[in-house]
């Protein structure tokens, strides 16, 4: 397993990082252990959660997964050995039975939220503590483009947010800050004040990537690359579309766009369109569509971790797996072909 600096931090994290928001919904606590317990065996070091999760998000799972995580924490006693990151949710209307609280990112809801997740997680610090999306109105979670909303009521608070990890980033409760679905404005935003203020910086950006969506290289890429803030990639086989079960008809009911009709972020006829011939393009090279699915994300320049998740000991151990894949020049350019043919048809 090849390790990466996270950010300008001194954490080694695997190229791979195991992935968690299935637990409490689709996987039990005994299968969340036995994932964990595999993945370290191999290498994997990094862990990937939030306070939101299982998904899709209902009150009855709320929090399950960290739960699930801090009970294999007392179970193995091998907390030391695992580079641990979650995330704070933000304002949603549809969330308000998270923390039963208004979900900003203000100090009192900070403090709130991450003492709810070291409770769970039965641990007294946080690695890598991520804002889970912007409290802004932006383009996040499926859209690319950029709408301003005049009325948008949001308060810049991101200098509070900054002064608050700084503080428990000085007390041991964490040691890392980092964003999710943020935007190059956002991030470098961020970069800026912390800078200036003599704050901590975000180490890590965890967004969408992946062949069906690679909007992360238009503006994000750059300030990845040259802000040393890499990617935690996440949906990188775009809930499951790109293992090409869906193409050759050997889906199950039980698989994710199957399960959960409304998570249809992945679903379109582009999406399929789109698959279809990358799954022909895997097949031309002697590959599967999971191992240039994977070894696409994890060999980008900008990528610091690929956040892999599976509902089986099967699929864990395929994706694991494709760490050892490296695609060649032809096969890269061949993607790019496709992309520009189709171009990010699930943002």
């Amino acid at each position: 397993m090849e390790y990466r600096a996270l950010g300008r931090s001194n954490l080694q994290v695997s190229k791979i990082c195991l992935g968690t928001m299935t637990w409490g919904q689709q996987n039990s606590e005994a299968e969340a252990h036995e994932q964990m317990d595999y993945a370290l065996e191999q290498g994997i070091n990094f862990f990937d959660t939030a306070e939101l999760y299982a998904v899709p998000p209902r009150p009855e799972n709320n929090g399950l997964t960290e739960v699930y995580i801090g009970s294999w924490f007392k179970k193995s006693k091998k907390r030391e050995q695992v580079i641990l990151a979650t995330k704070i949710s933000g304002p949603r209307a549809d969330l308000s039975f998270i923390r039963n609280h208004d979900l900003e990112y203000g100090k009192a809801q900070i403090h709130l939220a991450l003492e709810g997740s070291l409770s769970r997680l039965q641990t007294d610090y946080i690695d890598l503590y991520q804002l889970h999306w912007p409290q802004r109105k932006t383009n996040t979670f499926g859209n690319l483009g950029y709408r301003h909303d005049p009325d948008d009521s949001w308060q810049d608070n991101c200098l509070e947010v900054l002064e608050t990890m700084d503080a428990l980033i000085k007390a041991g409760k964490v040691r890392h800050f980092g964003l999710s679905n943020e935007t190059p404005w956002g991030l470098m935003h961020f970069i800026r004040l912390a800078e200036k203020h003599n704050l901590p910086v975000p180490v890590s950006v965890q967004n969408p990537y992946s062949l069906l969506n690679r909007s992360f290289e238009v503006g994000l890429a750059e300030c990845a690359i040259r802000e040393h803030c890499g990617l935690l990639a996440y949906s990188p086989m775009a809930f499951g579309l790109l293992s090409g079960k869906f193409h050759k008809k050997t889906d199950t009911p039980n698989d994710r766009i199957n399960q959960f009709k409304g998570l249809a972020r992945y679903n379109g006829a582009l999406s399929w369109a789109a698959t279809e011939k990358y799954l022909a393009l895997a097949e031309q090279h002697g590959l599967t569509l999971v191992e240039m699915a994977l070894a696409f994300v994890t060999q980008q320049k900008f990528t610091t971790s690929n956040i892999i998740g599976a509902t089986t000991m099967e699929q864990l151990k395929e994706n694991i797996k494709t760490a050892e894949v490296v695609l060649s020049d032809e096969v890269l350019a061949a993607i790019d072909r496709i992309q520009v043919e189709i171009p990010n048809p699930a943002p």
